[in-house]
């Protein structure tokens, strides 16, 4: 199980190259597309360490689907549930917790049901604890879905 090109795609389209590390709307420290790692203030990274961290931390995320996620898993699936779990504090292996109904109905065969949970998970947790809808989480998410479905019998 790896991710596939329009995965990484998706992430950059979303993440955008940061060469200087920056705070997330979330508090998190960030730098190059999306890599939170170990990054603290001041760091910096050049575009072709950006996409190395992107192929190394997708690739972690989908090495720990392939051993949590029981059922099988169409190309789109995959590369939803990575650009998911790769935007989420604790990764793939926070899904079960963190999207429960998600995890519930993906392993249950429903895939619309699956996919319509990538909805719901347009929040972020900012710093003081409250729970904000970002309307890029929310753009991010419907893409997720669109992905999620591609290639299933559930389209649409």
């Amino acid at each position: 199980m790896s991710p596939s090109p329009a995965c990484l795609s998706l992430i950059r389209r979303y993440e955008s190259l940061r060469l200087k590390a920056y705070l997330c709307p979330a508090g998190v420290w960030t730098c190059g597309w999306g890599h939170t790692r170990g990054v603290k203030p001041g760091d910096t990274c050049t575009p072709e360490q950006a996409e190395a961290w992107l192929l190394e931390d997708t690739g972690r995320e989908a090495e720990i689907l392939s051993r949590i996620v029981k059922v099988p898993l169409a190309q789109g699936q995959i590369d939803s549930l990575v650009s998911l779990a790769f935007n989420m504090r604790g990764g793939a292996a926070a899904l079960p917790k963190k999207a429960p109904k998600l995890w519930a109905k993906l392993h249950a065969g429903d895939v619309r049901g699956a996919a319509d949970e990538f909805l719901d998970m347009d929040r972020a947790t900012m710093p003081d604890g409250t729970r904000v809808v970002l309307p890029g989480l929310t753009r991010r998410r419907r893409e997720e879905r669109a992905m999620f479905l591609e290639g299933s019998c559930e389209k649409s």
